[in-house]
């Protein structure tokens, strides 16, 4: 496994080859409060770095994830989609949303790592 890597909009990404796993933060889950339903992309959908590739709704509000890296959904986590809530419970493992094939590895080198991401998250709570 290699480091994660975050985003200014609060997912993480795990390359592992050229294959790279996508969620949601663990702040972002604690800021949606308890997350009732959630969408994911579509196998085979092609998504550019930034654009909005799933869905994520909780008691408080509704909110698009962003894919921090451009390619290929090659697989989504099914789980999430019949129990929403385990984003909540662990939003940064078992609660994954996609994973996609990615087109440019150098795309993460634009993302932070943990330390700059938990900074961020502190200076930048919503």
């Amino acid at each position: 496994m290699s480091e994660k890597k975050y985003s200014k909009k609060h997912e993480w990404v795990e390359l592992e080859g050229d294959v790279a796993t996508v969620g949601i933060t663990a702040h972002a889950a604690k800021q949606l409060g308890d997350i009732v339903f959630t969408e994911v992309p579509d196998k085979g959908k092609k998504i550019e770095a930034g654009n909005e590739a799933a869905v994520v709704e909780s008691v408080k509000a509704a909110s698009d994830v962003y894919s921090p890296i451009g390619g290929e959904v090659v697989e989504t986590n099914s789980s999430i989609v019949s129990d929403p809530s385990l984003v909540n419970k662990d939003p940064e493992n078992a609660g994954w949303f996609f994973k996609i094939k990615v087109t440019n590895k150098s795309e993460i080198d634009t993302l932070m790592n943990k330390n700059d991401y938990e900074k961020y998250a502190t200076e930048n709570p919503n």
